[in-house]
């Protein structure tokens, strides 16, 4: 009698998380995908963090920063060094090779497909051990960055304190270095998410860059659904609530 493919990815997933767990693996700056944390305590975390350097008068820059197709491009054998780096048993790293390789993909357009093409890149999307590897792939992410670092699986936030045109170039230090991290991972930042807020009194605006490509400022800014306001204000947030619920009650009256 074969065993579901689902639950041996349950049971290797549980052995990773215990490995994780017990050797206390992963940085507190990631709340994707981990237990005891969420999206709120994401933007909880991040707004007192900001709330409470703006209150003092501090002003504070946030680089929102997004990985391009993050958990399709992951390259496999780069993700098993770095499990392999992370402690991971033999057996368990010998699943997950054979897990990833000899897959196949092809594209379908109005009922014309390509032929089938080799995988090498990738965790499976909806797959139950997926997201714990990827956030093991880029779990040392923060190594040698001086910014604040929040993670909600790829999505990033880098937060500083920038008093002076001088305080800002630790963060931009801190892009540089992402680069580099991410051109070792083989793995690319969307160049159209990669933007800057700039929150607070007498902030000197620096204008950030990262990979030749100067950072978009942003005012307004969705993260993880919940808009955030350079001013700190929460009205268009509940404005954009409000507009959604009636909406939703215009369908209820409709049916």
């Amino acid at each position: 009698m074969s065993v579901p493919g689902k639950l041996i990815e349950t049971i290797v997933k549980n052995k990773i998380v215990r490995h994780v767990e017990e050797h206390k693996l992963l940085h507190k700056s990631q709340h994707g995908f981990c237990k005891g944390k969420s999206c709120l305590t994401n933007l909880l975390e991040l707004f007192e963090w900001v709330n409470k350097h703006v209150d003092k008068g501090d002003p504070v820059d946030i680089v929102y920063l997004d990985f391009q197709k993050a958990f399709d491009k992951v390259p496999h054998q780069r993700l098993l060094r770095e499990l392999c780096c992370h402690g991971l048993r033999w057996k368990i790293l010998s699943w997950i090779e054979n897990w990833l390789k000899d897959r196949e993909q092809k594209v379908g357009i109005n009922g014309k497909f390509s032929e089938w093409r080799g995988v090498t890149g990738g965790v499976p999307q909806g797959s139950v051990v997926g997201p714990i590897l990827f956030n093991l792939f880029i779990n040392d992410l923060e190594k040698g960055v001086n910014s604040e670092v929040a993670k909600f699986a790829d999505d990033t936030e880098l937060l500083k304190i920038v008093k002076t045109k001088a305080d800002c170039e630790e963060p931009q230090k801190d892009l540089t270095k992402l680069s580099d991290w991410a051109t070792k991972r083989e793995i690319k930042f969307n160049v159209d998410k990669r933007k800057v807020m700039h929150i607070g009194k007498n902030n000197p605006n620096y204008t950030y860059n990262m990979m030749r490509a100067n950072l978009a400022t942003t005012n307004q800014e969705r993260d993880l659904g919940v808009i955030v306001d350079s001013s700190l204000k929460t009205s268009t947030q509940c404005a954009a609530a409000v507009k959604k619920a009636h909406r939703m009650l215009g369908i209820i009256k409709k049916g």
